[in-house]
């Protein structure tokens, strides 16, 4: 279904949520809201063959559509390890054990907050787009508990939309990525709309204080593998 929630003004703009409205849209708003998002997906599925170990657990927290736990499904080799897809929205997590069959693609799909999940004898795990929508006084611990659940060699591999100290630099990529949405077909009430919603519910951070928390949380090597204007995604390596 094409993503026209926000095209009326009817209605006072609501805080954004992951229900069902946005589940039914959901892959025609993050295709056109989020620039390099099908690259990302797919790139996590090339990382998943390099660093996932045999035999271990593979966490995709935040999971929404499944879409990052089938990429690293379909780009194992002769890898066998266990996924876990993690999503605190019911509406989600429905959607995916209705749509992808667990029998032929052995992902565990959990309704659970990412921070009450358990992080154990993981060898790679994803936060796509996730960390953004945790409360800021619970990113570092999450951070530090993903740390210590993953083994020697074990990844993480974080996307996050950034903000960006230099003015100039913070408003240009702003821009550009507003000027992408109307060129997908969002007008200007549209865009102003969703980021009104998103106000308070995603609240982004810079690139180097997520390279901060990484490095303090005690992963030995941090890179950005991935930037689009003002989104990016990160892989730390324990």
């Amino acid at each position: 279904m094409k993503d026209t929630l926000y095209r009326s003004n009817d209605e006072p703009v609501k805080p954004f949520e992951f229900n069902q409205r946005v589940v039914d849209v959901f892959p025609d708003m993050i295709e056109r809201s989020v620039p390099g998002y099908p690259l990302t997906i797919s790139m996590i599925g090339v990382m998943a063959d390099e660093y996932v170990q045999e035999r271990t657990n593979v966490y995709d927290l935040g999971c929404s559509l499944g879409g990052v736990s089938l990429a690293i499904q379909q780009g194992l080799k002769n890898k066998q390890c266990n996924i876990v897809a993690v999503d605190n929205s019911q509406a989600m997590i429905d959607s995916c054990v209705e749509t992808i069959p667990n029998e032929d693609q052995n992902i565990e799909f959990r309704l659970q907050n990412v921070l009450d999940t358990e992080i154990s004898h993981a060898s790679v795990v994803v936060m796509n787009f996730t960390l953004q929508f945790i409360p800021l006084e619970s990113r570092k611990s999450l951070i530090k508990k993903i740390y210590d659940g993953l083994l020697p060699g074990g990844v993480l591999i974080l996307s996050e939309k950034v903000m960006f100290d230099n003015e100039t630099e913070n408003e240009t990529m702003n821009h550009l990525h507003h000027h992408m949405k109307e060129l997908n077909g969002y007008d200007k009430l549209e865009i102003a709309s969703k980021r009104e919603a998103l106000d308070d519910v995603l609240i982004p951070e810079s690139i180097e204080t997520h390279m901060d928390r990484v490095n303090d949380s005690g992963f030995d090597n941090a890179f950005i593998w991935l930037k689009c204007f003002n989104f990016i995604s990160l892989v730390a390596i324990k």
